[in-house]
């Protein structure tokens, strides 16, 4: 047995084997391998005995369950109509500036992927970015330049992805 095909049963054992049960599998599929290969989809399918369509449709509808592979830091940049109002455009070219990638890729070093993404409730704090699961706030080019500065030089391990590598 593969080890998607053991994590599978295993959260299909914790959660059960319910229609109910499809997204906390989703969820601990990602949080065990970063994202939702074709080969998990279509186990998930078998255990719970529904279409890979099903599982398909649900997963690439939730921004967090990532259907690729994806860098080491996944930068989430807010793009809700108060997030665009406070500057987010500027945030996202600086982003792409730095990073020298365009929004939905990633870094040719498998770091960096760089994507929009719903309300992170912080309209109130807007522009707002997400890197993994922390939250950056009140955000300028310059604040985003420090930022990923930062990220750079504290990082000297290889991508957490060995599908970028």
């Amino acid at each position: 047995m593969s080890e998607i095909t053991n994590l599978v049963k295993s959260l299909a054992d914790k959660h059960g084997r319910y229609q109910e049960s499809l997204l906390p599998i989703l969820q601990g599929v990602v949080e065990q391998h970063k994202y939702l290969s074709e080969e998990a989809m279509v186990e998930i399918a078998r255990e719970l005995d529904i279409s890979a369509a099903r599982v398909f449709g649900t997963a690439s509808f939730y921004s967090f369950l990532n259907t690729r592979p994806m860098g080491k830091y996944i930068i989430r940049v807010c793009k809700t109509i108060t997030c665009m109002m406070h500057g987010k455009n500027q945030i996202i070219q600086e982003l792409e500036k730095s990073l020298k990638i365009k929004l939905g890729e990633t870094t040719l070093d498998g770091k960096f992927t760089l994507l929009e993404t719903n309300c992170l409730g912080q309209c109130h704090k807007g522009p707002a970015m997400l890197i993994n699961d922390e939250p950056y706030t009140e955000l300028n080019p310059e604040k985003v330049r420090e930022i990923i500065q930062s990220i750079k030089l504290n990082d000297t391990s290889k991508t957490s992805n060995p599908d970028l590598n």
